[in-house]
Formats: structure tokens, C-alpha cells, sequence
């Protein structure tokens, strides 16, 4: 049986177009100067104008009709360019809220991964510190509210917009149940892993391109072989990263009942698949980026440089949903079944 792993024409189109956006509109001065907050309201501007918060929304609803796969592929070039605008948290949230103003981007919608506390609180929300609507468990219920945003919250690794939002106070609308919650949520993973694929694959470039500038003892240190074998083992992790995004995508698309069977080699279950492209693009992007920083040496870590923003990225996205370990755990309990400490590891807005 012959696979087909290339993008579709839609998805070549789509790729080509955000590529070239990114490319224009988000270059690494963008995300430099949008830091700490990590958010250019400019940039935002400038995605709506191109029809891209409401994309993923059936075109019954007003949107665009793109599926969860050409979602991810928008979502790697975002990594790509570590574009500081929460698009990917957006165009999860806007396929539950479905309303005009989601749609076309004049308000900026995200999810809440951990249920609201007992005084009604959301922690570390990400896009908490510039969203219009959060969307969120609040006890059994998956409610939306809506309410000024912060414009701040506290500094983090990423540069990332987080804050905490309240479940309670603001204009507050129950739309849905804790199984859509969950769906949505996986759906932020599987684009998520899309954006980290994108960080990884900036990250290989970055080592490349200086190894075959810097020089030493008179020749590029692209030519000494330690350099060479540490970045060939790159592109691997690069593709793996991106073929179990679409992987996950395609799952989450299908209308047929999901399989686990590793036994068998058999994972079409969305849910499982969605948290392995989240772990497999996690480490993948942690990697990349520790290993070009490496060949960086010394100016790795100086702000003049542009791998320490991707650097930063790859540790810090991840880490607004959970420690990724736990997740780990998480996961090996779903495919091998539970373990005697599973109670321990439940996932935001699990019970």
C-alpha cells in the first residue's frame, strides 16, 4: 500500500500563503519587540484582515471550512516565526463559540486547561492577558466569559501572554459540557505540536546557517564532524514531529471510532495520538533548539541572537498546559491502562 504523505493543494496553497505572511508581517523583530507581554496587537490586526481567526469554523457558521489538518499546517509556520499573537488558542476556541465577533478576530478568544477554583478563578490562562472571551470548565460546565482583558500578567520563560481570568464575573454564557471541553483541548494540542514542528525546523535552519558562517581554525565549524552528526539528527526529529501532527489531525477527522492497539501498531484514536504529537514535537523542539543554541556557543545565549527567542519558546509553550512529564504519565496509562499512582496525574479539567 503506497502512503501519501504530501499536502494537499488546499494545504500547499494555505502553507504558501502563511509562509509568505509570517515571513512579511513576523519577522523575529516582532516577537523581540512585543516582549514581555508577548503580543502585537498590530500583527493581530493585520491576521484579520486575512480571514485567519475564524478559518477553522464551518462555512455553516460563517467561517472559513478549514479542517483540523490545514489548521496545523497554519500553525507550523506560526512556530516557524514565533509570531507573538495567540492565533493558535483562537482558532480552538473560536470552533466552540461560533459567534461574529470571534470569527473575524474583534475579540480574541482562548482556553482555560485548568478547571476554575473554589473562588472562581482560572490560573495562568493562556492569552488569559489579552482575551476577550475565555473559555473554561467551571465545575461541570464549560462556560464563556466575557470580559475586559488584563494587558498584563506575570513575566514567564516564553514571553507569553498568561494570566488568570475569572469564571465568574464578566458577562458568562454556559455553552457546552466537559466532552467538548476535552475535544477542544486536544485539538489545542495537535496545533500546538504543529508550532512546535515549526520552532524545531526554524531552530535546524539557525544552526545550519551559522555553522556554515562561523569559522574556526580558518575553515566554517560546519565542517568539523561533531557539528555535522549533531545536526543530521535533526531533520528526523523534525518530521516525525510533523507527520504525527497530521496524523492527529486526520484522526480527529475521521468519523469512525478510534482504535489504541500498539500491540498491533493500531493508534487511531484522536485523543491518545493528539497528547503523542503534543510529547513527540515537545522534545523534538527542546532538542532542536538546545542543540543549535550549543553550536551557537557563547552568543546562544546573547539576546543579540535569534535562537534564544525560539530557544525560550520551546520550553515555555508546552508548559501552559502542564508539566510535560505528567502528560507522559498521563498517556502511558491511556494505552497500557491504568497504574496504581494514575489518580496522581489526571490532566487540567480531568476529574
Amino acid at each position: 500500500m503506497t502512503v501519501d504523505l504530501e499536502l494537499s493543494d488546499d494545504q500547499t496553497a494555505i502553507r504558501d500563503l502563511f509562509s509568505a505572511f509570517f515571513a512579511r508581517e513576523a519577522p523575529t523583530s516582532v516577537a523581540r519587540a512585543s516582549e514581555p507581554l508577548g503580543f502585537d496587537p498590530a500583527l493581530w490586526e493585520r491576521i484579520r484582515e486575512i480571514g485567519a481567526p475564524g478559518m477553522g469554523v464551518p462555512t455553516a457558521f460563517g467561517g472559513g471550512g478549514a479542517t483540523l489538518g490545514d489548521l496545523v499546517v497554519v500553525a507550523e509556520e506560526l512556530g516557524r516565526s514565533i509570531a507573538p499573537v495567540p492565533l493558535v488558542e483562537h482558532l480552538v476556541a473560536a470552533r466552540l463559540l461560533l459567534s461574529p465577533d470571534v470569527l473575524d478576530g474583534t475579540s480574541i478568544a482562548c482556553l482555560a486547561f485548568r478547571p476554575a477554583t473554589d473562588d472562581g478563578t482560572w490560573r495562568l490562562v493562556p492569552a488569559g492577558a489579552v482575551a476577550d472571551v475565555v473559555v473554561g470548565l467551571d465545575g461541570e460546565q464549560l462556560v464563556a466569559v466575557r470580559a475586559a482583558p488584563p494587558g498584563s500578567g506575570p513575566r514567564n520563560h516564553a514571553s507569553a501572554p498568561l494570566a488568570d481570568r475569572s469564571a465568574r464575573v464578566g458577562d458568562r454564557e454556559v455553552i457546552g459540557t466537559r466532552a467538548e471541553f476535552e475535544r477542544a483541548r486536544d485539538e489545542w494540542k495537535v496545533l500546538l505540536a504543529a508550532a512546535l514542528a515549526g520552532i524545531a525546523d526554524a531552530a535546524l535552519d539557525l544552526g545550519v546557517e551559522y555553522a556554515k558562517a562561523r569559522q574556526q581554525f580558518g575553515v566554517p565549524i560546519g565542517s568539523f564532524q561533531a557539528v555535522q552528526h549533531g545536526l543530521a539528527d535533526l531533520p528526523a526529529l523534525v518530521d516525525g514531529a510533523r507527520l504525527l501532527a497530521h496524523k492527529a489531525a486526520w484522526a480527529g477527522e475521521r468519523t469512525e471510532p478510534g482504535r489504541c492497539d500498539v500491540d498491533d501498531n493500531d493508534v487511531t484514536d484522536f485523543s491518545v495520538l493528539a497528547s503523542m504529537a503534543f510529547l513527540f514535537s515537545t522534545d523534538a523542539a527542546a532538542r532542536a533548539t538546545d542543540r543549535s543554541l550549543h553550536f551557537h556557543g557563547g552568543y546562544g545565549f546573547s539576546t543579540e541572537y535569534d535562537i534564544q527567542l525560539y530557544y525560550r519558546r520551546a520550553r515555555g509553550w508546552p508548559l501552559v498546559f502542564d508539566d510535560p512529564g505528567r502528560e507522559c504519565l498521563r498517556l502511558a496509562d491511556r494505552v497500557w491502562g491504568p497504574s496504581v499512582r494514575a489518580a496522581e496525574v489526571h490532566a487540567p479539567g480531568e476529574s
